[in-house]
């Protein structure tokens, strides 16, 4: 195990059934000391967490591992476009240990966020302003030469908008789609998943299919609700929540939900509980927190309320038994930890945290 150099703090695990024993990969910058990716094992039974292992690695922003667990594949969130990467790496889930086995370039500056299907890894590049597409191989290593798509731009935003930016894909819960965030341009994209190639989506006319959001918005991630019925896309500008109806690759609008009403212009991640009764988002630079909002039957969005975080909360993530909810802020080096109420969607400090220098993305190893 590597010699870190930052603080750690051990929690005692208590007795629990493996079941409650979850394993994530946690994602940092490096700049401040991370040495960079790290394996966290947490029992979702009593809040408790403890580090595994690490491996090093340069602002490995974003992390996630493949669908059988085997893998975990990670960005270099780097600007120059001959240098950002995708990363490769063999997990052993019992140790949280990594081996590398293949990298590969992007195409694209800043990489920010990757998405698989478990046959191809999408990845969103900020900078570089495009969506690149990597074949998978069986062992998990990628394709030598990935397919890449350009953002836009048109949004009112004359620094944050001037030039394209792509922020996140997603796959449609049938698998036939993929919508990605063109943040420079205020919309949705839409592809076509056929194999492991992704084509952009036409209508009858022959024109691209995308769906419009407000101007300002700054489109950031996007989640599909637990019963694939709808999609939700955070504005990162606007702080507010789209919700669309979801019917075959189509999209229907339905709502916009203010969830900053501190008008930061940071809004990050959301995610919904796994019961689909509650929606939350993160937002920084002005009040940073949680936002909690409520789902009715229906899929309507109410906002309920905003629960304070430590400094610059980016990604977050909940518990499959949706008692906890683990916050990665950035700027206060460490992951906080809230118990949540499943009936009211509330959220508690339970005053237990991992520190870790400048941690940003969690990802589940299922």
């Amino acid at each position: 195990m590597k010699k870190y150099i930052i603080t750690i703090i051990l929690f005692p695990l208590l007795v629990a059934c493996s079941s409650d024993k979850l394993t994530y990969v946690v994602g940092t910058y490096t700049a401040e000391g991370s040495y960079g990716i790290y394996s966290l094992r947490f029992d979702q039974s009593n809040g408790t967490a403890t580090i595994l292992d690490s491996v090093a690695a340069v602002n490995p922003s974003f992390v996630i591992p493949s669908k059988n667990g085997r893998y975990v594949y990670a960005v270099s969130e780097i600007t120059p476009d001959d240098s950002a990467s995708v990363t490769v790496y063999k997990f052993n889930r019992k140790k949280g240990s990594f081996r590398k086995v293949g990298e590969a370039l992007t195409g694209g500056g800043d990489p920010c966020h990757l998405s698989t299907n478990g046959k191809m890894l999408v990845c969103s590049n900020y900078s570089g302003g495009n969506l690149t597409v990597f074949r998978l191989r069986r062992n998990g290593r990628l394709a030598r030469k990935p397919v890449a798509y350009p953002g836009s731009t048109g949004g009112p935003d004359a620094l944050r908008q001037a030039l394209p930016h792509i922020h996140c894909s997603v796959f449609s819960p049938d698998g036939k789609y993929l919508y990605a965030s063109d943040f420079s341009a205020d919309r949705l994209l839409r592809f076509n998943v056929e194999g492991k190639r992704l084509i952009p989506s036409a209508d009858a006319a022959g024109k691209p299919v995308s769906y419009r959001l407000d101007d300002d918005y700054g489109p950031r991630h996007i989640e599909f609700s637990p019963d694939g019925k709808s999609l939700c896309v955070i504005g990162e500008l606007s702080g507010s929540v789209t919700a669309f109806r979801y019917n075959d690759g189509d999209l229907f609008r339905t709502q916009v939900v203010t969830t900053d009403p501190y008008a930061g212009r940071g809004s990050a991640d959301l995610h919904f509980s796994p019961d689909g009764r509650f929606l939350y988002t993160s937002n920084r630079l002005v009040s940073d927190g949680i936002s909690i909002m409520s789902v009715s039957r229906e899929g309507a969005l109410s906002y309920v309320t905003n629960q304070a975080t430590r400094i610059h909360p980016r990604n977050f993530t909940i518990t499959p038994n949706g008692k906890y909810l683990l916050s990665a802020c950035r700027d206060s080096h460490c992951i906080q930890v809230f118990s949540r109420d499943s009936k009211t969607g509330l959220l508690t400090d339970t005053g237990l945290s991992v520190n870790l220098s400048q941690p940003v993305c969690l990802s589940l190893v299922r």
